[in-house]
This record gives structure tokens, sequence and C-alpha cells, in this order.
């Protein structure tokens, strides 16, 4: 698996094979992950996997040919009565999080994963600010809260900026990651769920203060936002982000987007699986599978996926036509 597909699309160099990242769902995984094994899965994968070295999913994705891989790693949560979780200035030292494994754990894998199969490694961290307010809230009641409580909802908000700055820390030491995703849904179908303003005046400080220290170690920014999110688009540009997803057809102009951002933006997503994943028959997949690798890859910048985790609606026939058109493009 050669990792610099990923480093050179998101440098916005073109390559002769475009870079695919694919996910599927948990209920997408027991309904299909082992058929999915049976159709792909290599001899060296199936190897690791009998033993338990890495998880079913990953080893579909490393059987198909993915490019990269994302990894789970320790998080805080609101749920855990620890004095770290409920302090407002969490201590500077190692911490672990309830129920998401172990650090040891998270370096050993991310150590296996790249010893062995060479492939570019993003830790995902879902929910980790705005939504992590609203976990808190409600997300009524958050909304209310920044366009009513400013003061209240500036200092819940940098709370959690403070407490994400400390676990990010110990988590982009790690030498075998290449980048970090946050993932906060800014979104909805139509627009942003806040007007560009209150964004400027209340996410985007803190946001910036995470890229920044993920830039500082040499890793990749990505960011997941779902939604219409084309508004604040020249601000993440100038933040620094490296990789927006998932870019979903149904909410923005996917093409319009890389036409005005693709000099500064790498995509990862855009294959609609609102609509034509599930709903669509093989041949549409197929179409728009192409349509969208071939139009998004134009001078780099595009790491080819569906605009989010297949679910499990959709057809099996329809995800092994994307699978093969992935693969027909990047492996």
């Amino acid at each position: 698996m050669d990792i610099n597909y990923i480093k050179d699309a998101i440098a916005h160099k073109e390559t002769k094979k475009i870079p695919f990242l694919l996910q599927i769902t948990r209920k997408a995984n027991e309904k299909y992950g082992e058929k999915l094994l049976d159709d792909y899965c290599t001899k060296e994968v199936m190897q690791v996997y009998k033993k338990n070295m890495i998880s079913r999913c990953d080893a579909i994705y490393l059987s198909i040919g993915n490019h990269a891989l994302g990894v789970s790693a320790p998080w805080w949560s609101w749920y855990d009565s620890q004095e770290f979780y409920l302090s407002s200035d969490p201590p500077p030292y190692m911490p672990k999080t309830k129920g998401t494994g172990s650090y040891s754990d998270y370096e050993q894998y991310t150590k296996f994963l790249k010893e062995n199969f060479g492939c570019y490694i993003t830790v995902f961290i879902w929910g980790s600010h705005f939504e992590k307010a609203y976990f808190a809230r409600g997300i009524e009641n958050f909304l209310a809260d920044m366009a009513c409580e400013k003061e209240f909802s500036m200092n819940l908000l940098n709370t959690i900026i403070r407490k994400n700055m400390v676990m990010l820390e110990n988590l982009i030491t790690n030498e075998y990651i290449d980048g970090v995703l946050l993932g906060s849904d800014w979104g909805s179908q139509k627009s942003l769920l806040m007007s560009p303003v209150l964004w400027r005046e209340m996410i985007k400080p803190g946001e910036k203060k995470e890229y920044d220290l993920i830039h500082t170690y040499k890793k990749d920014v990505w960011v997941h936002s779902c939604g219409n999110v084309r508004q604040i688009l020249p601000d993440l540009c100038d933040m620094g982000v490296d990789v927006l997803n998932p870019i979903q057809p149904e909410c923005m102009d996917i093409y319009e987007i890389k036409e005005s951002f693709g000099d500064k933006l790498a995509f990862w997503g855009g294959i609609s699986t609102q609509r034509t994943l599930p709903y669509g028959t093989v041949t549409q997949v197929r179409a728009e599978a192409e349509k969208v690798i071939t139009r998004m890859s134009s001078k780099g910048g595009y790491i080819a996926a569906p605009a989010q985790e297949i679910q499990d609606d959709v057809p099996y026939e329809n995800i092994t036509a994307l699978i093969d058109v992935l693969r027909h493009y990047g492996v």
C-alpha cells in the first residue's frame, strides 16, 4: 500500500492512481462483513485477521485496498465522573478515558498497521467541539444558548477546547499517525445550523487552536462536517484545513466547491450515500462513482469515497459495484 498516494492528494499533486478511503457502519459490517471478506480478503490480511490482530472492518478496508485507515483513540466524555472530566482545567498528564481502550493499545495498533501494511493512518475524533457542547445541553438548547447566552456558551466551548488540547497532545506525539480528523457537524441539509457570523465568533477560535496544535506536530488536519458548510469554506482554507469531508452532493455543489477551493482544500467523499447508493441501480452507482472520481481528482486533491459511511440499507451489489470502481482507479 503506497502511502504517497494519500500524501500527494493532500498536497494537490496529480497521481496515476486515485487514493480511496471507504468505510461502512457497524450494522453494515454485521450484515455484509463476512461476505465482503469472502469476496475480497487477501491471504496476508486473512492471516492477521484470524489471529485477532486487526478488526474485521480493518480487514475489509485493507483487503479492498484502502490507502488510509481511520483509528480510534482515548478521548474524554461527559459521562465519566473522574476528576479530570469535572475539572475546568485538566491536569497536563496522560489520563486514561472511560470505555475507549488505552493509550498503549492505541500506540501498539497504529505501530502494527504502519509496519505491516504501510498505510496512511488518521485518528478519528468524532463530536469534538460544537457537538460536545450540545451533547451536554441538547442541540436546541445550545443553539439558543449561542444566540441568547453568549458568555455561558463561550465558557462551555472554551472548557471543551482546554480539555481537547490536552487530549490531542497526548495523541499526536504518536509517530505512526499521519493525520487527525476532528468531527463536528455545523451544517444542515440546506445551510449552516447558525449564522456564519456566530460560527466565526464562537466556533472558529477554538477550532483554529486545535488545527495549529496538530500542524505543530507535522500531522494533517482532516475536518468532518455534515451538511451545507459552503459559507465558511474560505475560513477553513485560511485556518489551514488539509482535508474536508464528507462534501455531500445533496447539500452542496461539489464541483463548484472543487473549482473554487480545490487549490487549497483536499476533499474526501462526494459519492451519494443519501440517494444513489441505497436507491440506485448498479449501473447508476458505477456511473456516478466514475464521474465524481474523474472530475474531483483533476489536479489532485481528492480521496475517493462515499459521502458518508455505507449503511446497511445499501444493496450488496451496489457496494461491490462501488468498490470495483474505486479499485479500478486506485489499485
